[in-house]
C-alpha cells in the first residue's frame, strides 16, 4: 500500500509518541498501522466494526 494514502491520527504529533495511521480508500475495511513502523504489520478492520469503535470512543 502506498504511503501517501495513509492518514495519521489527528491526536498524533511529531514527538515520536504512540500514533496510528489509517486508510480511507479501501471500501469495506479499514487498514490500521503503527506510524512508527510503516513497513510492519497492518491490522484490517471491517468498516462496520470501525464505525462502531469510533462511535464508542466519542461517548
Amino acid at each position: 500500500m502506498a504511503d501517501t494514502s495513509w492518514r495519521k491520527s489527528s491526536y498524533s504529533n511529531n514527538q515520536g509518541g504512540e500514533c496510528l495511521e489509517v486508510r480511507d480508500d479501501t471500501p469495506g475495511f479499514i487498514p490500521v498501522r503503527d506510524s512508527k513502523v510503516q513497513d510492519g504489520d497492518t491490522l484490517t478492520i471491517g468498516a462496520d466494526a470501525w464505525t462502531s469503535f469510533l462511535e464508542h470512543l466519542k461517548h
